[in-house]
């Protein structure tokens, strides 16, 4: 099984060491080629706007939403989870999703850098145990559609992390804390999926 990484912007390397780390072959994906040859990807947190335009730079935004659409399990974090939603609300001029997921999300929803803050979180599918989740710059997800299917929200009640399909997102950065059991619940998805190019 290979799961690929997106790398053309955001923390990559971070995502890569920890699936190496639960015994995943990763590879980081820059080109269609490099996306041919995974089973799996994960797009990493970063900033949703550059990310976008290199995906169309480097020739993968159409790549994606093909294989999106025939199947791939794709998990988006933060930044990725923007990439994932088929609706940005407050989008920048130009800005294109790879959509998939049944949403809405809106970027930067908690304001700047320096307002992060981090939390714990009810995550049911993954355990009794709570997952510790850093936001940082993070989106929301305002509107969760028929489709998807909310799997953590706020105290607030608002939601941060959505499944739909073979397709999975966090408005937070599990990578980060060293909480591996998203990344463990998504490439159990891979597995089962059995996804091939």
């Amino acid at each position: 099984m290979s799961v690929g990484v997106l790398a053309l912007q955001g923390d990559f390397r971070e995502h890569a060491a920890l699936l190496r780390g639960l015994g995943a072959e990763v590879e980081l994906v820059r080109r269609p080629e490099e996306l041919d040859r995974v089973n799996g990807l994960v797009i990493p947190g970063g900033e949703s706007s550059v990310m976008d335009k290199l995906a169309r730079a480097f020739g993968l935004a159409e790549p994606l939403r093909t294989r999106i659409q025939a199947g791939l399990p794709v998990y988006g974090t933060c930044a990725g989870l923007i990439m994932l939603a088929d609706t940005v609300l407050d989008a920048i001029r130009g800005q294109e999703s790879l959509g998939g997921l049944d949403i809405a999300v809106r970027r930067n929803a908690f304001g700047s850098q320096t307002a992060s803050f981090e939390t714990d979180l009810d995550v049911p599918v993954l355990g009794a145990d709570p997952v510790h989740a850093v936001f940082i710059r993070a989106p929301v997800v305002e509107t969760v559609g028929p489709r998807a299917t909310a799997l953590a929200s706020l105290a607030d009640g608002r939601c941060v992390a959505v499944e739909q399909g073979n397709l999975l997102g966090t408005s937070f950065h599990p990578e980060i804390t060293g909480e591996h059991r998203f990344h463990e619940y998504f490439l159990a998805t891979v597995t089962r999926a059995g996804f091939r190019g």
